[in-house]
């Protein structure tokens, strides 16, 4: 049984000599981003120039509907261009939908070492349930022997199976040549740095980074270097969760986990929630992802670093930054220290020696280089007052009023 056209190469012609072959590379996992690029290269190539476009594919699955599947099988069936898929090189994998689209081309080319398969639901045909596709993997013996792809170990012997491709054979270095142009698409920067980010990897691992470096910034004065790049990687982690298919429950444990952390890096020694977020970031890694599994050693990789960090690393670093043995303690009430800025009503504050976020009345604004004295402490903040002519706090009026 044989899905694809005749290989044999066919005697070149005028127009054929004119002619190139546009290779395209396509790997990872199929998102909205390489769908997209795959649509505008079959709706942007040119006939009059091309004799073939080829998918160099090493896709393990995909994280897009059946319908924009479906809108790309279509116009992979209706190119004026003959289309052609590569599942290459050795040790490559075309499965799920990218499986069904190969076999539709009507060419596929499969190298040693490789596997296509596991489609699962079909978008077109049920005729490749027949040959067990729809639930398993086939190899590269199992594929060559049922028809269903010819053997091409490299790239060039796959292209030599295309109608109007021409080769000349060097008889001094017995070499096979190429006459006709190939030409080589891949996808812009932009593209391919979104593609990249939308990785299960990388979105773990940006999620993670993104929530510990905000965490860290807590701990500062205003907004720093880490509070921006913590933004950022928590952005980019929240797109690649929102193209995944991920689990709200995991997402809620990891969130949860590092909130827990965050209570023991105020006291800056592991304790009790320590375990708890310890617990909570296993769980919610595990969970992350819906139909995708993270490897071993991503896994090991985001757990252990991030327990380091926040176990260890951090406190010692917000110690060092602060010059202070603790955070957030109530000795510190009562004692005097200076504005670095204006506080109206949020700011800055010297005491001891280390730099604070405060917040004071509105009522009594504080001007830079002004004594202030700690009043309470809030959380992060410290509530601070100006030596003299500070205003009653309205919660004390409101408490006498009682």
């Amino acid at each position: 049984m044989n899905f694809f056209s005749s290989n044999a190469v066919a005697e070149p012609t005028s127009t054929d000599a004119a002619k190139g072959v546009v290779v395209v590379e396509a790997s990872g996992l199929m998102d909205p981003v390489m769908v997209r690029m795959m649509t505008e290269t079959l709706e942007e190539v040119d006939p009059s120039k091309t004799i073939a476009l080829v998918f160099q594919v090493n896709i393990s699955g995909s994280v897009v509907e059946n319908e924009k599947i479906f809108e790309l099988g279509e116009a992979i069936i209706s190119s004026p261009v003959p289309i052609s898929f590569w599942v290459g090189p050795s040790g490559a994998r075309a499965k799920g939908p990218v499986a069904e689209l190969a076999l539709i081309s009507g060419d596929v080319g499969i190298t040693p070492g490789s596997k296509i398969g596991k489609i699962g639901q079909s978008n077109f045909s049920s005729r490749f349930k027949d040959l067990g596709l729809d639930e398993k993997t086939l190899n590269y013996e199992e594929a060559v022997e049922k028809g269903i792809a010819r053997s091409s170990p490299v790239l060039l012997e796959h292209l030599v199976g295309l109608e109007g491709f021409e080769v000349v054979s060097d008889v001094e270095s017995r070499e096979i040549k190429p006459l006709t142009q190939t030409r080589f698409k891949e996808m812009n920067p932009s593209d391919q740095f979104f593609h990249s980010v939308g990785s299960p990897a990388i979105t773990y691992l940006l999620f993670l980074a993104g929530m510990g470096l905000l965490v860290f910034e807590l701990y500062t004065a205003g907004v720093g270097i880490a509070g921006v790049l913590g933004a950022l990687c928590l952005l980019l982690g929240f797109y690649g969760l929102a193209v995944l298919p991920s689990n709200l429950w995991g997402i809620a444990l990891l969130i949860f986990s590092m909130l827990s952390f965050a209570v023991d890096v105020q006291t800056g020694v592991p304790r009790f929630w320590s375990v708890v977020a310890t617990t909570s970031l296993i769980l919610g890694s595990l969970l992350l992802f819906d139909g995708l599994s993270l490897s071993w050693l991503t896994l090991l990789f985001g757990i252990l670093l991030t327990v380091i960090c926040m176990s260890a690393g951090m406190p010692a670093m917000i110690r060092t930054r602060f010059a202070t043995p603790t955070i957030g303690r109530e000795w510190i009430v009562g004692e005097l220290g200076m504005a670095i800025e204006e506080i109206n009503p949020n700011g800055t504050v010297e005491v001891k020696g280390a730099i604070w976020k405060a917040q004071t009345n509105r009522a009594t604004p504080i001007k830079a280089n002004d004594k202030i004295r700690v009043a309470a402490v809030d959380g992060f903040w410290l509530d601070v007052e100006p030596l003299e002519g500070a205003a009653r706090d309205y919660r004390e009026r409101k408490g006498s009023k009682a």
